[in-house]
């Protein structure tokens, strides 16, 4: 488990990667995710605790939460409380790998699955936990419960397919920039059952942009003067701003009060301020064939935020295209919070051009 997965998501930071953005993190008040969604999955394997055995590393790399689920693991390695790196990571599935482990389950985002990689390649299969802010790799499940579940039907033989699955990662300085270049890693070895491991991210095409205009002016038409519009990240959103001459934080989260930017790369704590005293929509696009909402890139909009939004003020809008290439696969939702997850579950419109609109499943599993 990285400990540290996350961090900086809800404070708008973009990512966990280095000790210094991880120190800003902490003092802008942030708290990692990680523990508990390791613990969501480690409770769907807890049925199997008399017939499997868990090998972890000390302490907030996996014995916490292992032990919090009820298991008594073998704990090997050592760590520096507090102080841990990648090169821990590495060193613990090579360790594991070392042991002939049936799978190695692991915590993070894709830096996280940079270091798996690093270490095994495709000596042992692989699953990852999401408990990043930045997942374009195609070696998760889709959220931590179907982790614990698909890890839970491999281990009993259920299932006995893998996969290889895209490493990919994002060069964070760059990203925080705005300069959105993925870059492929290798593949790992992943147990799969359809509906339940999220696909690569896929970008949006270029030659969309008049469709993506028609999409800003169609959310224009209905924009009121005295409600806040939470924008979220992505080429999709950004139009919209762009019509009302207006810069947007390509992969932050901006808000629009009286068609004037009343915040610019917002962090959770700044929009729950906004919200404080004025009524609110929030707009997302679906992250490109995946399908994530929330949950993904998108962590400033929390599920306090959500929850002071409501679901039936959450404006979708994407391109015909995005939602082809999920190939009939529903909208994913992962806020980290079950409750604000399965309010979401149910249908919503979608904003696909100016004239068009469609209406479109939400889960928050399959």
């Amino acid at each position: 488990m990285n400990p540290v997965a996350g961090l900086g998501g809800r404070v708008g930071l973009k990512g966990s990667d280095g000790a210094e953005i991880q120190r800003r993190a902490r003092e802008m008040g942030a708290v990692s995710e990680s523990l508990n969604r390791t613990i969501e999955a480690l409770k769907r394997l807890a049925r199997l605790k008399d017939e499997c055995k868990i090998i972890t590393y000390p302490g907030e790399m996996g014995e916490s939460a292992a032990r919090a689920c009820g298991f008594q693991p073998s704990v090997i390695g050592s760590i520096q409380p507090g102080r841990t790196r990648g090169q821990d990571t590495r060193n613990a599935a090579q360790e594991m790998c070392g042991l002939n482990v049936d799978l190695i389950l692991f915590a993070g985002g894709d830096g996280t699955a940079r270091d798996i990689y690093a270490a095994i390649g495709d000596s042992a299969p692989a699953l990852g936990i999401p408990a990043g802010v930045k997942i374009q790799s195609a070696v998760y499940a889709i959220n931590p419960p179907s982790a614990g579940e698909l890890a839970a039907m491999y281990l009993q033989g259920q299932t006995s397919a893998l996969r290889e699955a895209e490493v990919m990662d994002l060069d964070e300085e760059a990203y925080r920039q705005g300069i959105v270049s993925p870059r492929l890693y290798g593949y790992l070895r992943v147990p799969f059952e359809k509906g339940m491991v999220q696909a690569r991210k896929s970008p949006s095409r270029m030659s969309e942009q008049g469709i993506l205009e028609g999409i800003a002016l169609a959310v224009l038409d209905q924009m009121q003067d005295d409600w806040l519009y939470i924008v979220g990240p992505g080429t999709t959103t950004r139009p919209i701003l762009s019509q009302l001459g207006l810069s947007k934080t390509l992969i932050g989260v901006d808000v629009v009060w009286k068609r004037q930017l009343a915040a610019a790369d917002a962090n959770e704590s700044q929009l729950l301020a906004l919200l404080k005293d004025r009524p609110a929509k929030i707009v997302v696009t679906p992250i490109g064939g995946q399908g994530y909402l929330f949950g993904r890139g998108n962590q400033q909009i929390s599920p306090e935020v959500i929850r002071k939004v409501g679901k039936e003020n959450i404006m979708v809008v994407s391109t015909l295209d995005k939602i082809q290439s999920l190939r009939g696969q529903p909208f994913l939702v992962d806020t980290g919070d079950a409750k604000v997850d399965e309010g979401l579950r149910g249908y919503i419109k979608v904003v696909t051009s100016y004239n068009e609109r469609m209406v479109y499943r939400i889960v928050d599993r399959f």
